[in-house]
């Protein structure tokens, strides 16, 4: 799946900018992964044990340390997402994509003067990015596939279905944590839609201006978008 990786970071290099570093250098192994989510805290607990990105600033670095379960990879090579999306692989590809726009986006904050914390709003704030840009990257792989015809309206509602609508953010018992993915889901859900009313070029300008608001900004935008679609009906 290296090939995979990095074509998946170039796409969001793309779209953003380049954070410099290969992100395939801090993938770590199962062990590794065990002694962070021990270190990150009573919370890590909860969060997905197939896939997770670790962070931590310290001697002026950025640490990272990304970790896929050997099952998750085993899936995404049994079901190669570069012949096509289907009901096998998309849950996967989601939770890989995800891993690696949550380090990508924390090291370009990070080279902006923002280092990782404990703090909520940064958390959502990669999280809603992550929704936002998975869509972006699921939209894409299924383009590819679908060219030179359009997507269909049935291709959209299955990518957002398991996007957005597949995941359960009741299931968490730390209430901050389950709150977090809810709001950050139904954000995602919201503005993504909004994207999809876009023409092509104007998407891009749109989610570049969005990427570069922090995340009260963020959540009021949408919030706005979703006001003035009121007004308008």
């Amino acid at each position: 799946m290296s090939t995979l990786f990095r074509e998946i970071q170039t796409l969001f290099e793309r779209t953003y900018a380049s954070v410099g570093i290969n992100l395939e250098e801090c993938l770590v192994d199962s062990q590794r992964s065990r002694q962070l989510a021990a270190l990150a805290g009573a919370q890590a607990a909860e969060l997905a044990e197939t896939a997770r990105t670790f962070l931590r600033a310290a001697d002026g670095q950025l640490r990272i340390g990304i970790y896929y379960s050997q099952w998750l990879i085993e899936q995404l090579e049994r079901h190669d997402p570069r012949a096509g999306l289907s009901n096998h692989n998309i849950r996967e590809l989601i939770a890989f994509v995800e891993e690696i726009n949550h380090a990508l986006h924390a090291a370009l904050q990070f080279r902006a003067g923002t280092a990782p914390s404990r703090d909520e709003a940064y958390a959502r704030n990669l999280e809603l990015q992550a929704g936002v840009d998975t869509w972006l990257v699921l939209t894409f792989f299924m383009a590819f596939f679908r060219q030179p015809k359009p997507l269909t309206k049935f291709d959209r509602r299955w990518l957002r279905f398991h996007l957005f609508q597949a995941r359960n953010p009741s299931a968490y018992r730390d209430p901050q944590i389950r709150e977090r993915y809810a709001e950050t889901t139904r954000l995602a859900k919201t503005y993504t839609a909004f994207l999809e009313s876009l023409a092509a070029s104007r998407r891009v300008e749109e989610i570049r201006l969005f990427h570069a608001l922090p995340y009260d900004a963020k959540r009021h935008h949408i919030l706005a978008l979703t006001d003035r679609t009121k007004q308008d009906l």
